[in-house]
């Protein structure tokens, strides 16, 4: 998380923070803690907004992105912070796709679902075009 945040010191606040797996964590700390977050983008994993001093802010949008079975987003408590997250913030969606791969989106990687894949683009297209 340092690391990411070394990264993004020398950056404008007005950011859109995305992370994948491992990488949310540095991407949530930074679009919740960080000023002038523009919004937030997440595919494959999330914690809870309490980890970084939460609630999610109001003013961040956000998208979380996930397989609705894969082992590790759906059993170790991610889709539970996702949801919660999204249950709590006025601009917040949780995606599930019907995969079963981690990295579903993945085009490198086995279990790349390109249905999946496709929509998940799409939907991020989308919300970066309205925010």
């Amino acid at each position: 998380m340092a690391r990411g945040e070394r990264a993004a010191s020398s950056l404008p606040q007005n950011l859109v923070y995305m992370g994948l797996s491992l990488g949310v964590l540095p991407a949530q700390k930074l679009a919740q803690t960080r000023a002038g977050a523009r919004g937030a983008v997440f595919f494959y994993s999330c914690v809870p907004a309490e980890e970084f001093g939460g609630p999610w802010p109001a003013s961040v949008p956000l998208q979380i992105h996930g397989a609705e079975q894969d082992p590790i987003f759906m059993e170790e408590g991610d889709v539970d912070a996702a949801r919660a997250i999204v249950a709590g913030a006025p601009d917040a969606e949780l995606f599930l796709y019907p995969s079963t791969a981690h990295y579903f989106a993945d085009s490198t990687q086995t279990g790349f679902d390109a249905a999946s894949a496709s929509l998940a683009v799409d939907r991020v297209l989308a919300f970066l075009e309205r925010i």
